[in-house]
This record gives structure tokens, sequence and C-alpha cells, in this order.
């Protein structure tokens, strides 16, 4: 019985994390908290557990690109699968599509209706994506009407930028009130992708040094000159064979 239990069980995470969309091989094991400073283990760890989408609360990701933003919102969005949490993740772009066919096809109330029922929804990249006004129209009544939207993961500009999304003062302020309410806010100041970099680059160079010695300019030339001259003889070589080798040729013949 209990070996069934924990066949089901698997199935069921399975069957989450498959339907959640989620990256792959983005895990929480595998973001490198050591690279960032600004975030604890033990509050990463309390985030993990889940708790706070019970009450409805929001969790902000902010940070510059290549922070790791995508890895960090895709590992929590895991774990929380992992405990049986259904989980809905999805990029800004793509889900304004969706909304706006759904709003075309006049189904845009069912389709918030949907959503309501995951316990959490992530949304990746809100801020990298300029907006017509139609799409922000759609973002802000499905960002107003649902009440379990989970996790953000913004570009790091600071609040006062969203205007650049949506446009007017009035809207903007009504969007910052939906989003930092009850939100847990994380930072990420440092990023992977520069760091990596940079120390790829310096290591290329290390093994560039290491593999050319420090030869003099003129036996380098030197040197050159008798790979050309050896290339020339090993051509007139092989030319010298197949000549040999016609002359062979027609000798039979006749």
């Amino acid at each position: 019985m209990q070996a069934e239990s924990t066949e089901r069980q698997i199935r069921k995470v399975e069957r989450l994390i498959k339907e959640a969309k989620l990256p792959r091989a983005k895990t929480l094991d595998g973001f490198d908290l050591s690279k960032q400073p600004s975030l604890s283990p033990g509050r990463l760890k309390e985030l993990a557990q889940g708790d706070f989408l019970d009450n409805c609360e929001n969790l902000l990701i902010f940070g510059i690109p290549g922070s790791g933003k995508t890895h960090l919102s895709s590992g929590l969005s895991r774990e929380w699968c992992l405990r049986g949490r259904r989980v809905f993740y999805t990029t800004a772009a793509a889900l304004v599509q969706e909304l706006l066919v759904a709003k075309r096809d006049l189904k845009l109330n069912e389709m918030i209706k949907k959503l309501d029922s995951f316990e959490a929804i992530v949304i990746d990249d809100i801020s990298y994506v300029p907006y017509t006004r139609d799409e922000t129209d759609v973002l802000l009544c499905f960002w107003l009407q649902d009440t379990k939207l989970g996790a953000w993961s913004l570009q790091q500009f600071g609040f006062f930028k969203l205007e650049n999304i949506f446009k007017d003062p009035m809207t903007t302020r009504a969007a910052i009130d939906r989003l930092v309410h009850h939100s847990t806010i994380l930072e990420l100041t440092e990023s992977y992708r520069q760091k990596y970099a940079k120390t790829g680059r310096k290591r290329r160079k290390k093994r560039r040094n290491q593999k050319t010695p420090n030869v003099p300019q003129a036996s380098r030339a030197c040197g050159s000159t008798l790979s050309v001259a050896a290339s020339l003889q090993a051509s007139r070589a092989v030319q010298l064979v197949q000549t040999r080798k016609l002359i062979c040729t027609d000798e039979r013949e006749n």
C-alpha cells in the first residue's frame, strides 16, 4: 500500500511539473546562492515551502540581466510543484498574447477564471517587452482581477519606470499598488553571465599563453618559410607519383 501511495505521489508531481510548463534543468539546488550575497538561505528555504501562497501574497524578483531571475523563479516553482501545488509558469509576452486572443474571442473572463484555479502564477520577464495599449489593458485587467499571482520576475529598473509599460501615471499607480500589496521583494544584484564571461576570457587567454611559447619574430618567420617549403615539396611528390602512374598505365595499354 505504501509503495502504491508513493507511486501515485510521484505521478502527481510529474503531472504538476508538466502542467506548469517549467524551463528545463533550472532547479533551486542548481542556483548558486553564493553569487547573490543579498539573498538569505533561510529566507529562500522559507519561500520554497510556499506557505505565503496560502495567503495570496506576491513574490517580486528584481535583478539586472543575467542575474538569475528566471532560474530562481523556475526553481521555486518546481519546489512548489514537488509539494503538490498547481503552478502556471509563463513569460509576460506569451501571457499577453493569450489574453488578447481570449479578449478577441470574448472569453477573457473565462480565461482569467481558469488561471485563478492555479495556486501560483509565475510571470517571467515582465519588463523586457514594450507593450501596446491593447496589451497593457488586458494585462492590467488580469493583474487587478487575479488574486494568486505568485511570483513576478522583473528587470531591475525601479517601480517608477513601470510607466514605460502602463503608459499613464494613473494606471501605473494602480499596477504598483496591486503589485506591492502583501509582497515579498527579492533583489539580485550580481550578473552570472558577466562573471562567467570575464572568467571565460581569462581562462582562454591563459590557455593561449600556455600553448604559444615565446618565440622570436624572426624564428616564427623562418618556421613559416620552412612550413611552406615542406608543403610545396609534398605537393610535388604527390604530382610525381600520379604522373608515374599515368605513364605506367599508358605503357601497358601500348
